[in-house]
């Protein structure tokens, strides 16, 4: 019986020791978060500097936005405006040259410029273009498919190399 009792009192003891610590939930913060897209901006920034440095005689423009654009193929055609249709050719790539879309050569992809789901820096880029023109547009994840990629062949938070020629404009 003496038994019994020392391992019930036993197991009295070793039960009320401290309870087991839950891990503290994360608190976020909006600081936290504008800290982190900062740092983020800022790599995106220096892996496109150092892309085109790769092409020092480009001569390289930005916008407000962090678009990253070299105008090819130069002409005096119209330039494009919101609401119009945009056929062109392209390809998109990674940073690295992995290409991960491309229209087929004997077709055209038509868009409505700012009017379509196409990136942002793709609507922003062909506004800066002339029809008949070739540019090779660069911008930052925020101007393409951001925090997610396209969740299928765009890796999360990655910049665009996109080459496009703005064929004609209705």
């Amino acid at each position: 019986m003496i038994k019994k009792e020392f391992l019930f009192c036993l197991l009295i003891f070793c039960s009320c020791g401290e309870e087991e610590q839950q891990p503290k939930p994360v608190q976020w913060d909006i600081h936290k978060s504008t800290e982190m897209n900062k740092e983020l901006a800022v790599e995106e920034s220096i892996n496109i500097d150092l892309y085109f440095a790769q092409h020092e005689n480009w001569d390289v423009k930005q916008t407000g936005t962090g678009l990253r654009y070299v105008i090819l193929k130069k002409t005096d055609g119209a330039i494009p405006k919101p609401g119009m249709d945009a056929k062109t050719q392209y390809t998109i790539s990674l940073l690295d040259g992995t290409e991960v879309y491309k229209t087929d050569p004997d077709e055209l992809d038509i868009f409505r410029v700012d009017k379509s789901e196409m990136e942002s820096g793709i609507h922003e880029g062909i506004k800066l273009m002339r029809v008949g023109e070739k540019a090779k547009l660069v911008f930052p994840s925020h101007l393409a498919h951001g925090l997610v990629g396209d969740l299928d062949k765009i890796p999360p938070l990655s910049p665009l190399v996109v080459d496009i020629e703005l064929i004609e404009i209705e």
